[in-house]
This record gives structure tokens, sequence and C-alpha cells, in this order.
């Protein structure tokens, strides 16, 4: 038997609180407390499964090599394979994960990648434009009530990470372990400076990198640049605060981090294809709730 560290701790898997389940699906909201201290252990998938990355950032290591996971990139895992996440460099993270019964999923991806046998070829997808859309309307849909709307969502959902992979897989650069835990390091100020202006000159010497050398690497590792995860993490939040406040749109978009309105609009539209006001009345009209009782409501608006 091999002994444990006294400063580490021995754990198991995050808590999943299930939101919503039907006939060859689940969806799930899992928070995990876990840090540095905490030793990574084997799990397995169960089903095939699309993690969407809410708050926080660790490493996973699946059956395609190890990933950065940060807020908006997505979570891939076949089912039956196994699978490690560890948080090497910060404590904790949120995720909002789907699950799909090998059957349901087949059904799925026959008509989404014209093969019942598709296989993810990669442990993640990084928070692409393309995704952020259904993205948004996922995050904001784990609010209702209504298991048939989850349900619409989860499947129009995996159709467009399919949609996406069918068109070939996007596997990230593996990088030294310094520059893995540098990378996490400004992840993570991101998500909590996400409100506030926000430099590159300012984001590389936060990984003593030059300006040039920290875009590279971090478009490396993540798939996308600093401001691309930067504008993810605010129309994400704003999103969600459509749907679960009663705030004036103006101050949504400001508390959000965009400095105007107008551009707060446009890109809104760009993301979802609708303005917020009509996605709030979407929301709405879905059964959703509209100001209080969130079971993921921003705190930033409470």
């Amino acid at each position: 038997m091999t002994s444990t560290p006294l400063d580490q701790h021995v754990s198991g898997p995050p808590p999943a609180r299930l939101l919503a389940k039907g006939d060859g699906w689940r969806v799930s909201d899992v928070v995990c407390a876990q840090g540095p201290q905490d030793r990574t252990f084997e799990e397995q998938h169960r089903d095939v499964t699309i993690a969407a990355v809410l708050h926080g950032s660790f490493f996973y290591r699946g059956e395609t090599g190890r990933s950065l996971m940060y807020p908006g990139a997505l979570l891939l895992g076949n089912a039956g394979t196994c699978f490690e996440c560890g948080h090497d460099h910060g404590t904790g993270d949120r995720c909002l994960s789907f699950h799909f019964s090998r059957p349901f999923f087949e059904e799925i991806a026959t008509a989404a990648a014209g093969s019942p046998r598709f296989r993810f070829a990669t442990n993640m997808l990084p928070a692409l434009r393309q995704l952020a859309g259904p993205l948004v309307m996922v995050e904001a849909g784990a609010l209702a009530a209504d298991p048939i709307y989850l349900e619409e969502l989860a499947i129009g959902f995996a159709e467009a990470v399919l949609a996406v992979l069918s068109d070939g897989s996007r596997a990230m650069g593996n990088l030294p372990a310094r520059d893995r835990r540098r990378v996490s390091d400004v992840v993570r100020y991101i998500e909590d400076h996400a409100d506030q202006p926000l430099g590159l000159s300012d984001l590389a010497g936060l990984a003593c990198m030059s300006r040039y050398h920290f875009l590279r690497t971090f478009r490396q590792a993540l798939g996308i640049t600093p401001y691309q995860l930067l504008l993810n993490i605010r129309m994400r939040r704003a999103a969600v605060a459509l749907a679960t406040t009663p705030a004036e749109i103006a101050a949504i978009a400001f508390a959000s981090g965009f400095g105007d309105l107008s551009t707060f609009n446009a890109r809104f539209r760009t993301v979802t294809g609708m303005s917020p006001q009509a996605f709030r009345k979407s929301v709405a009209s879905s059964g959703l709730s509209s100001h209080g009782g969130s079971r993921l409501q921003s705190k930033r608006f409470n």
C-alpha cells in the first residue's frame, strides 16, 4: 500500500447536482473545490460526455493527451474511457456537464456527423466563436424547469459540437509545464478581472513573457487569444444576467465589462443571433425565471 503525504488530500469525484434527465441523457451542475493540494485520481466516463466549463481552470488528461480547461472551453469524453482532472495552479471550477447514452449519441451523430460510430478524437474544444451562441443558450437554459426544453438544448448543443468536430479535430499543442502554469495563472486572472479594462502588455507581464511570446503561447495552449477569452466570459455573464435578473440592459453591459451599450448590443447579436432584449424575451417565453431563484444565478447582479 502506498502512503499519502500529510500535505496531500485524498478526495473523490466532485459533487454533481442533477438538473434534469430523460431517456438517454442527463445534465448536471458540477462544482469542484479541489486545488493543488489534492491528489489526482482516475475516473471513467460512463456515457458520452460534453462538459462546458463555466468558471475556473484545470487540467484534463484523457485518451488523446492533456489539455488546459478554462471558461468557455468544452471537455469531451468518449463512453468507457478513463481520465484524470487536476488543479496544479488554482483551486476550484464549475462545469455544466451533459451525458448521453451510447445509443442516443449514436442517433445524434448519425444525423449531425454522418456516422453512428463517431468518436471524439480530441479531449477538448476551445471557446470557438461558432460555439459561443449555443453555449450561451445552454448556460441560460440550465435554469429551465421544463425537462423538454433542456432536452432540446442538450441535443442542439451536441449537434453544434459534432458539426465543429466534423470539420476536423482541433487538438491543442503540448507546452512545457512552466508555460502551462503561466497560462493557467493568466486565465484565472482574466476571469477574476473580466469586468475591468485589460491590456496585452499587463497580461504578458503576469506571465513573465514578451507580448509576442505570450500571445503565441496562450493561443497554442487554449486555441483562442486572450481577447477572445475575455469577450467569451463577458458575453456569458451578460447572458446569464439577462436571464436571471431584472437589471437594465445597459447596467448589465457595463457591469459585464463592455464600455458602451452599442458595442455590447452588436456583439451580443453576433453571438446569439438576436438582440439582448429579444434574448431576454425568448428566455422568459421558454419558462425560465427572469429574476431570482436561479440555480446558476450570477452573483454579480444580486
